[in-house]
């Protein structure tokens, strides 16, 4: 049994909580926040201690993880502290809001013996899993592209003001837009394709602040870039495009192109997605109807060889039975779940060390818009 703490008791942090149940493994110490209504409202509403202060909790000798759900800006200094406290830490993502401050954080934890391990647990999921024997099993061939995208929809011009976890946090949309959907989101992407792909060799980076007037409340505000996109070559030989963005419609699908056929998983917020195989020698009985009308009345063959593909049925059973609620089906508490495993076990979780910095110098250089890039860190 594993005891942690969880530091931040915003709108999140519900889907922690709702995910928990899932690892017996696990076993939750207490919260703190610095908002002590909002401590007392999420306590109150699962019935758990609150910690009458931040070094309350990181004195505790029982606990083993710090889990940090504050805002990213508080991440460096937090992850600080509970390192200095001799806890391991959870964080979600990034690290810092600087490489610099990352790599800090990543050598402290080296210099004292303990783990970092980085948010989200998307990449752990079943049907990363799937996606991941897919490829392993050469269903596709040698994979040669991918695309990932985030793009949240429109959320400034939806209800947002009304939106509460269920504890009754609010959605922080005016954070959220001041710090920006490729902080928040891109994590999502990169560590899919991180996991399924290695490290990224080098990329280029481009944002932009595209609705500049979100609405009520936005208006005295220094709003980040609301769309970026990233080109990532990774050291594997694939090539990579990751969108984030709050305007355009939802998609959070991923699409990888291999040598002999496609990939397609439609949510990559959603750990159970329906996953989509197709063979390029192998046309759906519809598209070969078209081409052959189409050659009959063309004299060629129609250009048509992408498709969605054939739904692929999970090998497993779940691994998850409760799943964070909408928008996201994510089990939120596996990833602190694999960490406190591979601590207990005296081996290295995946999402940890230089690869946890490397995702977050990603997420930083998508975010910032860089250019041309070529990430530091090395795993």
């Amino acid at each position: 049994m594993t005891t942690i703490a969880i530091v931040g008791a915003g709108f999140v942090a519900d889907y922690y909580m709702t995910t928990l149940a899932n690892h017996s493994g696990l076993r939750l110490g207490g919260v703190w926040d610095h908002d002590a209504a909002r401590l007392r409202q999420f306590t109150a509403f699962h019935g758990i201690k609150a910690y009458g202060s931040l070094e309350q909790c990181m004195e505790d000798p029982d606990v083993a993880i710090v889990v940090n759900l504050t805002n990213p800006e508080s991440h460096f200094a937090l992850n600080c502290a509970a390192l200095e406290a001799g806890k391991h830490v959870y964080c979600e993502k990034p690290l810092g809001m600087s490489y610099d401050e990352a790599r800090h954080v990543i050598d402290l934890a080296r210099d004292k013996g303990l783990t970092v391990c980085g948010a989200p647990a998307n990449g752990l999921s079943d049907a990363k899993r799937l996606t991941a024997q897919l490829i392993e099993a050469g269903r596709i061939g040698k994979p040669r592209l991918a695309y990932a995208e985030m793009e949240d929809g429109p959320v400034f011009k939806d209800n947002w003001t009304e939106w509460r976890s269920r504890s009754g946090a609010k959605w922080p949309g005016l954070h959220e837009f001041e710090v920006g959907c490729t902080l928040e989101h891109a994590g999502y992407g990169l560590s899919w394709l991180v996991a399924l792909f290695g490290p990224v060799e080098r990329g280029q980076a481009f944002s932009a602040l595209t609705f500049p007037d979100k609405g009520p409340g936005t208006h005295s505000l220094s709003l980040a870039a609301d769309f970026s996109v990233g080109c990532l070559t990774f050291q594997s030989g694939v090539t990579a495009r990751l969108t984030c963005g709050l305007a355009a419609p939802r998609d959070r699908s991923l699409t990888i192109v291999g040598d002999e056929g496609t990939i397609v998983v439609r949510d990559l917020w959603d750990d159970r997605s329906p996953v989509h195989l197709r063979r390029f020698d192998r046309k759906p009985p519809l598209l070969q109807r078209l081409a052959s009308r189409f050659e009959r009345q063309r004299g060629r063959a129609l250009p048509l060889r992408l498709t969605l593909g054939k739904p692929v049925a999970y090998p497993f059973p779940a691994s998850a039975e409760t799943l964070s609620s909408f928008p996201s089906r994510i089990d939120f508490a596996r990833g602190i779940a694999a960490m406190a495993d591979a601590l207990n076990k005296g081996e290295t979780p995946f999402f940890s060390g230089l690869r946890a910095l490397h995702l977050s110098e990603l997420a930083l250089a998508l975010n910032d818009g860089v250019g041309s890039f070529e990430p530091q860190s090395r795993f």
